[in-house]
């Protein structure tokens, strides 16, 4: 389906690069006709050579913008194009011919301009696409075949020589290389691919020899989801942008219902009907919100695209509106604000059991979890050469621990709560001492008393502390949301430098704490977890934030807005890149107003001429809302300190 949709955009870029030829061919023409007709006017004054310049001038530039407009007006449709096709056609009755002229040719120039802003926006999504290889070269049996992408198959071995860009999103099954990343992450440094290393397809080998087992087919790479989700983001609107729409619909009409009362009203009272309609086709075309109707979206999509290139993926312009909203932003801590690779670090024997047995009881259990202190139980375990035992009536209890059988004895590993509720009694102040120190602790127990502790710690991220502090900086709060105790979660909330934690806290719990506390007290709240056991808070959530889409396809479906690597250094940037864009918006839409506006009350004095509305009011307004909206990726990650 994403395969269809991309080649779908080929097309339609295509057509839309066929139809730019066309529009600037007239440009030309009607431009070179025009000007002819200024020289010769200005040589041998008005004459019907001149006059039949501006006439075929007016004739290449306007007649499909007349078209469009009475088109729209047969639909009830009341267009820009209707405007100036107004304006055009009456300044040539009034006599104005090269006014007529000049207010067409500048009006094409101005819509040229808006496709240039719409056409670079694209471009970025555009050069996605072309990171697509359309070959691969597959290794089926001792032979190696170039085939195209579409027809390799999940489970075959594509080969990538230095150079070669991935083809299909697989994993390595021999050799090892440097991979850049960087059409997918932003990363500027490639990454080292080895053995069981997944790769992705837009990247480029850069010196190793690799064979790659393809996982995805054509159609579902990252890159295909990526180049999807960004061309479907740019169609939800923020609200600003439908506020915009909204406003263009009724005030178009209003403004020709005005222009007919500046035309016909001073005449009423014995004013020179020609100056008045003259004027009145001035205020007309001043009125165009040509600019005021790009300003929001060139500047969105601007955004929007440059995120992109730079390894943050945003849904949608809603979502860069509200980012610039957030009052306190909620982490998740496992995998988050740490690596969420936990590590053993502590096998304590009590009441005389040996640590090989309670690892051995522990390993045990936790291999039937997915739970990941089990993970780094069963790691520990099998790094130690234990054998596991068989067990019986298992049992998951959520938040809490687990509960089997192993050769007839019922076994508890969990935390202090499963403990207490049990009641097995535990070494309180030992586990104090344990928690003080950042570490989390698993009881091991039988159904007469606690037999062992194993404590695991997981490393804090390289870019944890710098970017809560960056965030802190900007005035916004940061809180650290966790399943760990009061006593772990202090510690660990202490060395990050959070406003405040939440400790002991259930996947339910963390929905509560967002819809019950934070939003009431702190308005907008954005939350940042793994996209996996966080998605119901990551939906509760104003801004949902999934860390490490560059592996998790659940990642990039619940969150509005996803990480492409596991890097929250980049959450100051999207807070700079939000606020920068609404303040670009802002810019945008108040210069609209206020030279339309400053030229407006110019016109009634006569101080203002057709062409110079359309040349500055309109097409130079234009050429200024772009080119404001183009200092979005100026805007970098390294930027942001």
């Amino acid at each position: 389906m994403m395969l269809e949709h991309g080649e779908t955009y080929h097309r339609e870029l295509h057509e839309k690069r066929s139809r730019s030829l066309l529009t600037i061919a007239p440009i030309v023409l009607s431009g070179l006709l025009m000007v002819t007709g200024f020289v010769l006017e200005y040589h041998t004054g008005r004459s019907l050579s001149s006059d039949l310049l501006f006439l075929s001038a007016m004739i290449v530039a306007g007649y499909r913008i007349a078209y469009e407009g009475l088109r729209g007006l047969l639909r009830v449709q009341i267009g820009i194009s209707l405007l100036i096709t107004i304006a055009a056609v009456g300044a040539t009755a009034i006599g104005h011919l090269e006014e007529g002229a000049a207010v067409l040719v500048l009006f094409k120039i101005a819509e040229c301009l808006e496709e240039y802003a719409g056409e670079r926006a694209k471009r970025s999504i555009e050069a996605m696409m072309e990171l697509k290889p359309e070959k691969a070269i597959v290794k089926r049996g001792a032979m190696e075949k170039e085939v195209p992408v579409g027809e390799v198959e999940v489970g075959e071995t594509v080969v990538l020589r230095p150079g070669d860009r991935v083809p299909l999103d697989g994993a390595v099954e021999e050799g090892s290389s440097h991979v850049d990343q960087a059409s997918i992450t932003g990363e500027s440094v490639p990454v080292f691919k080895g053995v069981t290393d997944q790769v992705f397809a837009g990247t480029l080998n850069e010196e190793g020899f690799l064979l790659v087992r393809v996982t995805k087919p054509a159609g579902e790479t990252l890159l295909s989801k990526i180049i999807s989700l960004v061309m479907e983001a740019e169609l939800r609107r923020s609200p600003t942008e439908r506020f915009i729409d909204r406003f263009s619909r009724y005030y178009t009409p209003t403004v020709i219902v005005l222009s007919s009362l500046v035309a016909t009203v001073p005449p009423l009272f014995q004013q020179p009907w020609v100056d008045w309609v003259y004027r009145a086709l001035i205020f007309l075309v001043l009125s165009c919100p040509c600019a005021l109707a790009i300003s929001t979206p060139v500047a969105m999509v601007s955004a929007i695209t440059s995120a992109a290139r730079n390894g943050v993926l945003i849904k949608g312009s809603v979502y860069i509106e509200e980012v610039s909203k957030i009052g306190v932003f909620a982490f998740d801590k496992t995998g988050t604000l740490t690596e969420g690779k936990l590590d053993v670090v502590d096998v304590i024997s009590l009441a005389g059991h040996s640590k090989e047995d309670i690892l051995l009881k522990a390993a045990s259990l936790e291999a039937l979890s997915e739970h990941p202190i089990a993970n780094a139980i069963v790691e520990k375990s099998r790094r130690e050469g234990v054998e596991l035992r068989r067990v019986d009536n298992f049992t998951s209890i959520a938040g809490k621990g687990i509960r089997g059988e192993i050769g007839g004895e019922v076994y508890h590993i969990g935390n202090e709560r499963m403990f207490r509720e049990l009641p097995i009694e535990a070494p309180e102040e030992q586990i104090v001492d344990l928690e003080h120190e950042g570490k989390t602790v698993i009881l091991v127990g039988n159904e007469k008393e606690a037999i062992g502790i194993i404590t695991v710690m997981d490393k804090l991220r390289d870019a944890t502390i710098e970017s809560i502090d960056g965030l802190k900086k900007m005035g916004i709060r940061t809180e650290m949301m966790t399943g760990d105790n009061e006593r772990t979660a202090r510690a660990i909330a202490r060395r990050i430098g959070v406003d405040e934690y939440h400790a002991d806290l259930l996947p339910d719990d963390k929905v509560t704490l967002i819809g019950e506390h934070l939003e009431k007290v702190y308005g907008h709240v954005a939350m940042v977890g793994d996209g996996v056991n966080d998605a119901p808070a990551l939906a509760k959530a104003n801004v949902g934030i999934a860390m490490g889409a560059i592996g998790s396809d659940l990642s990039l479906e619940t969150a509005d807005i996803a990480l492409m690597q596991d890097d929250i250094s980049k959450l100051p940037y999207l807070i700079k890149l939000s606020k920068k864009t609404l303040e670009i918006v802002k810019e945008n839409v108040l210069a609209s107003v206020l030279v339309k506006g400053s030229l407006a009350i110019f016109v009634f004095p006569g101080l203002v001429t057709l062409w110079l509305a359309v040349a500055v009011g309109d097409m130079g307004l234009s050429l200024a809302v772009i080119l404001n909206a183009m200092r979005l990726s100026l805007i970098k990650p390294s930027n942001i300190r």
